[in-house]
């Protein structure tokens, strides 16, 4: 469970707008708290303090906020990134009562059996994709688990396949996603190098289908200003 406090200090905003802009330059980085149906609280806080809180906590552990000699159980709900720059621009925090349940995006990892890092199906050549990263899942912010697993020695010739109903769920923990839904699969290399050439070759048509499609549109063009010329000469 994710048990191990999280702490973050927050500072009141009074920038909003373009004029944000100038925080980022100054290593700062907008970002309001959303608190139960009240007005939201305008905030800033330090980018590294930032990067290194979500890093940590993703948006799966609660946070405790300090903002503006205010204290706030919290998930982090939103990010934004600067995509030439691939820093934070923006957070949003849905601030979260002790006693009322919450929905949040848990990481799924395998589990494999004590002194192995493969799956069976990995240790005997095989390739095992992963289809699922991470679920939602519902629970008491102080229940939610910081990680799902499932047991990857399930996983032992080609064909095997784990699902969301096969995770290993923590006590108190409801999962939110399809149960149906397949989190891995076990593959022969060569299979799977096939069905890769054969997305990649359907994807080429695409393209070329896409190209022929522009050509005869660019032709119908000519051909219609050819048209309109030609009426202008009457």
């Amino acid at each position: 469970m994710a048990q191990d406090a999280i702490n973050l200090t927050l500072e009141s905003r009074n920038v909003t707008g373009k004029a944000v802009k100038h925080l980022r330059k100054a290593g700062k980085v907008p970002a309001v708290i959303h608190d139960h149906g009240r007005p939201s609280i305008i905030v800033e806080v330090d980018l590294l303090s930032m990067q290194r809180v979500y890093h940590q906590a993703g948006k799966h552990h609660p946070l405790n906020l300090n903002a503006g000699g205010k204290k706030y159980t919290a998930l982090i709900k939103h990010v934004e990134y600067d995509p030439r720059k691939n820093l934070l621009s923006h957070v949003v925090f849905n601030a979260v009562a002790a006693d009322q349940l919450v929905e949040a995006e848990i990481p799924i990892e395998p589990k494999y059996k004590e002194g192995s890092e493969a799956s069976p199906a990995e240790r005997s050549g095989l390739i095992v994709l992963t289809n699922l990263e991470a679920v939602e899942v519902e629970a008491l912010p102080k229940d939610l688990p910081d990680v799902i697993y499932y047991d990857a020695e399930k996983l032992v010739e080609i064909g095997d396949q784990v699902s969301v109903a096969d995770l290993i769920l923590p006590a108190n923990v409801e999962v939110k996603t399809e149960l149906g839904h397949s989190v891995a699969t076990v593959y022969e290399p060569s299979a799977l190098a096939a069905k890769n050439e054969s997305a990649g070759g359907a994807a080429e048509e695409l393209e070329i289908s896409e190209e022929e499609e522009a050509a005869e549109g660019q032709s119908e063009g000519d051909k219609a200003k050819t048209e309109a010329e030609a009426e202008n000469k009457q």
